[in-house]
């Protein structure tokens, strides 16, 4: 049997959903149509048409047979509670009451609309259970879906006839456009209180002050909360009363052109406002989630201070190394590394390098983050098939000497990267990768033939983000003997680098940085230069252990090393090196 598939407006996604009912509902004892057959209820000649007709079309067995008129709804019921143990629901077991069916919808914080689209009635029996009748009681997707919105009640799933369910069906009250037109009006009185609007500037100027990067506003059954991401740790910083969380939604997206009525869907906006006397862009984004809207905002300041590339943290040789590339005549770099790893302030960073007013500099981005003065800055839209590679194709006709690809996510994407950096262009851009070497790997998988990757990529770089250990509060630390042994070696290798006694110290906690022993983030690197053996290793296909080995010879250590030398220096600890790269996983 299949269950429903859900739509973009309901409150799961599919894989949820498929995951959910993978594990909720255990194998049929009996296929429906031997039990069907068994009672003599369907020939066979009628099932194997049933059969064929679900093989090419899909549906439930059962449904398929009442619509062929093979049987009636009224001898399938009995025999699918048989089967599936769930009751089928008589008059006398209906709700007696509409406004039961309403109350219980009104509890879940589901919009009644999604009962109907799913044809689900819900109500609250008299020992506290909250039945639940629908056309196939085991859909794993709205079983979660409740499950989720009413995790205190036990849930009672019924088969009901289809007469039944669409009377009760009759009975739930939609909101009118009417309705909807007071509600908006009531939303947009609460976003203009001045209260709200003072909640809601003071949340932001806050952010700015304390260095967040992200405003997640959450909300739960009781309050919702106000948490920052901080140094790329959310810390949660406000918890208020569930009852102004409409009211604070809405002046989110009042500000930021949303429409303040739609709580089924994702939305996407963008704020230019000033706060605590910084001027910034706002990205900010809505998710409908079953206990109501989830809002994050991405603070952009547009007055960028570290776009300099020896504030970034890189090593005096790796940054040496980039900036050879930087002033590459042609080829392509690329950054590396996950989601919030600082790939994009390194390649504005790269550009604001390479602008030396004599270059034409063109960027495609999916966002445009910072906006940089003789840069062509432009923002794809995917909505309207205006994508990286389409952008691409249009800017090569503008005579560009230096591109920027916000990410190469596709194979048309990189083909073109590679023609461009072979027909004399220098282009920079992103790879999601977990180090720089997988980067050739990746560009493979893509379908790129290997001479073509090997002679276009000048180098690729692979960086995380650690945080900066609080100058009032960092205390002297004693890393592990194996920590030792390993700042042994690399003193050996990087004597340039590491000089002098090692400055192990780890984080206190005090009033400066909130309790974290952190204050501040900076980068960690490792670099890769495509040299002769490295191009002839991607030629033949080697692999990463491969790669490692031939880069190794050309002073290459990886992003754990690169951080261990931070910590030598009590720039961090050793405890974040190894949260950011992992304790085991880099051990080339």
């Amino acid at each position: 049997m299949h269950a429903p598939q859900p739509s973009a407006s309901h409150p799961l996604s599919e894989s949820t959903a498929h995951r959910f009912i993978m594990t909720l509902a255990p194998p049929l004892p009996d296929a429906i149509g031997a039990m069907l057959l068994a009672r003599d209820l369907i020939s066979t000649a009628d099932l194997d048409k049933a059969l064929a007709f679900q093989h090419k079309f899909g549906g439930r067995l059962g449904s398929i047979l009442v619509r062929m008129g093979a049987l009636s709804e009224d001898a399938l019921l009995p025999v699918l509670s048989a089967q599936l143990g769930l009751t089928v629901l008589e008059a006398d077991a209906l709700p007696p009451d509409a406004g039961l069916i309403s109350s219980a919808i009104q509890a879940s914080a589901i919009p009644a609309d999604w009962f109907v689209d799913q044809q689900l009635v819900i109500w609250k029996g008299v020992e506290g259970t909250i039945h639940c009748a629908c056309r196939y009681p085991l859909d794993g997707y709205l079983q979660e879906t409740l499950a989720v919105a009413l995790p205190t009640h036990r849930l009672a799933w019924h088969f009901i006839r289809n007469q039944d369910l669409e009377r009760l069906l009759k009975s739930i009250e939609i909101p009118t456009q009417d309705k909807l037109v007071d509600e908006v009006a009531h939303l947009r009185e609460l976003a203009e209180e001045a209260p709200i609007i003072e909640l809601v500037s003071n949340v932001l100027a806050q952010a700015i002050d304390d260095g967040a990067s992200d405003v997640h506003i959450e909300p739960e059954e009781q309050a919702f909360e106000v948490r920052y991401r901080i140094d790329g740790i959310l810390q949660t910083r406000l918890t208020q009363p569930r009852e102004r969380f409409d009211a604070v939604t809405s002046r989110i997206k009042l500000i930021s052109g949303l429409d303040i009525a739609e709580r089924r869907l994702p939305q996407d906006g963008r704020i230019s406002i000033r706060a605590s006397g910084a001027d910034l862009d706002i990205r900010v984004s809505t998710v409908p989630s079953v206990r109501g809207e989830s809002v994050v905002m991405r603070l952009l300041p547009k007055e960028r201070a570290n776009l300099d590339l020896a504030r970034l943290g890189m090593e005096k040789d790796h940054l040496a190394q980039f900036s050879r590339w930087v002033g590459a005549p042609h080829g392509i770099m690329l950054v590396t590394g996950p989601t919030g790893s600082g790939k994009s302030t390194t390649l504005y960073a790269a550009l604001d390098t390479a602008n030396d007013r004599t270059k034409k500099i063109i960027t495609v981005e999916d966002p445009v983050e910072y906006k940089l003065n003789g840069v062509t800055q432009i923002q794809t839209h995917t909505e309207i098939g205006y994508h990286f590679a389409r952008a691409l194709r249009a800017i090569l006709r503008q005579d560009p000497d230096v591109i920027m690809i916000g990410e190469i996510r596709d194979t048309e994407t990189a083909e073109i990267a590679v023609q461009s950096a072979l027909t004399g262009h220098l282009v920079f851009s992103t790879l999601h990768t977990n180090d720089a070497l997988n980067a050739f790997t990746r560009l493979l998988d893509m379908g790129l033939e290997p001479f073509l990757v090997a002679s276009s990529v000048r180098g690729v770089q692979a960086q995380r983000l650690v945080r900066r250990l609080c100058a009032a509060c960092a205390r002297p630390g004693a890393p592990t003997p194996a920590i030792r042994d390993i700042a042994r070696a690399l003193q050996e290798g990087y004597p340039d680098l590491l000089t002098g006694e090692p400055n192990w110290r780890e984080p206190a906690g005090c009033p400066a940085c909130h309790g974290t022993g952190y204050r501040g983030r900076f980068g960690i690197y490792e670099m890769v230069e495509v040299t002769p053996a490295i191009q002839n290793a991607v030629m033949k296909r080697a692999t990463a252990a491969d790669l490692v080995a031939i880069a190794r010879t050309d002073g290459y250590r990886n992003l754990r090393e690169d951080g261990l030398i931070k910590a030598w220096r009590g720039l961090t600890s050793v405890d974040e090196v190894l949260r950011v790269t992992g304790a085991g996983e880099q051990g080339e």
